[in-house]
């Protein structure tokens, strides 16, 4: 069974960068096919897509985010990172790691999500 979890600092403020953490259990970020996605979800508003790393390492980021996304991983800790700069109070989100085979349109398995808040 594949387990995510995200961590990460539940406040940041206005202009700073938020990093967050997805750790994965029960398989391997490198193995063949899977593609590893951040997704954030505003209060009272819809599913975000921000992006995803691959499992050869390849990153791939929504347009209207890419100027402030990276997304980077840790083979060694079977973890991947998403690092949001300049956030405003419109970054406010609970946060989703998730993971989707490479030909399949939805994710099959998600972790938890973790709310975020911007405010100085």
């Amino acid at each position: 069974q594949v387990q995510l979890q995200e961590s990460g600092p539940g406040l940041v403020k206005p202009s700073q960068t938020l990093s967050l953490t997805c750790t994965v259990s029960g398989g391997s970020i490198t193995t063949t096919d899977y593609y590893w996605s951040w997704i954030r979800q505003p209060p009272g508003k819809g599913l975000e897509w921000i992006g995803y790393i691959k499992y050869s390492g390849i990153t791939y980021y929504s347009p209207s985010l890419k100027s402030r996304t990276s997304i980077s991983r840790d083979t060694s800790k079977n973890q991947f990172t998403l690092q949001l700069s300049s956030v405003t109070p419109e970054d406010t989100a609970v946060y989703y790691c998730a993971r989707r085979l490479e030909y399949s349109c939805a994710m099959d398995y998600w972790g938890n999500g973790t709310l975020v808040t911007v405010s100085s």
